[in-house]
């Protein structure tokens, strides 16, 4: 398969005071549409920087970042706000649901950024509910559902808008094993049978085991790549 994700001699630095700190150095990477990849290493090894390149949320210092054909690092602003929206479904630890929303309304917030009717809003967030098992959930807040729902819902709404990739940083972090494998299984699911990209961050080996490809980085770069036989 052709690779979605390519990186090429990505660099990125941050000024911390006035002295200037690399974090990643000269990244090259590509992964293949369709992938399950786990990003690991020890914690300020850069997996969350690599992440937040690949996603658009942050840009290089130099080197390119490309996803689906399109270099994201040369787009600014308003243009990459907007790449994000059409192509990114992201999922983070704390969920990051407005607490007085419905779940319903919750998933339909990337939506308001597009030109869809209000009906077309309605029946692509009921697609994605049923999708994560919670049509049942729709109308509760996200103080009414538990850990595993809120987070659901927050997958829900990272696919509601039908992305090219889904971006994950450590999705079951504040997760309890079982629920964790839960939410796991589901990323799995959307991988095999929605052909979904899916690119996690994560600490924990067994959550890095239903990846379809592990990513080591240690001190900024890349340092091992493995390959699980998928059945």
């Amino acid at each position: 398969m052709a690779a979605i994700i390519s990186l090429r001699n990505v660099v990125k630095r941050y000024l911390r005071g006035k002295q200037s700190v690399e974090v990643l150095h000269g990244i090259d990477l590509d992964i293949e549409t369709g992938d399950f990849v786990a990003l690991m290493g020890p914690s300020g090894s850069g997996k969350t920087t690599l992440l937040n390149l690949i996603g658009g949320l942050d840009t290089p210092s130099s080197g390119e970042v490309s996803v689906a054909g399109v270099r994201i690092d040369a787009l600014g602003g308003a243009r990459l706000a907007r790449w994000r929206a059409r192509n990114v479904g992201f999922v983070f630890q704390f969920y990051n649901l407005l607490p007085q929303l419905s779940a319903q309304r919750n998933v339909e917030l990337p939506l308001l950024l597009t030109s869809l009717s209000a009906a077309q809003r309605r029946r692509n967030v009921q697609a994605a509910l049923a999708i994560v098992g919670l049509s049942d959930r729709a109308h509760h807040k996200p103080s009414e559902l538990s850990g595993g729902q809120a987070q659901r819902v927050a997958i829900a709404r990272a696919l509601v808008s039908d992305p090219t990739l889904l971006v994950c940083d450590e999705p079951t972090g504040d997760l309890d094993r079982a629920t964790a494998d839960e939410i796991l299984g589901l990323l799995q699911t959307l991988n095999r049978e929605q052909g979904k990209t899916v690119v996690m961050v994560t600490h924990d080996p067994k959550a890095a085991e239903f990846a379809t490809h592990q990513l080591y980085l240690d001190k900024g770069e890349l340092v091992s790549r493995s390959t699980k036989a998928v059945a």
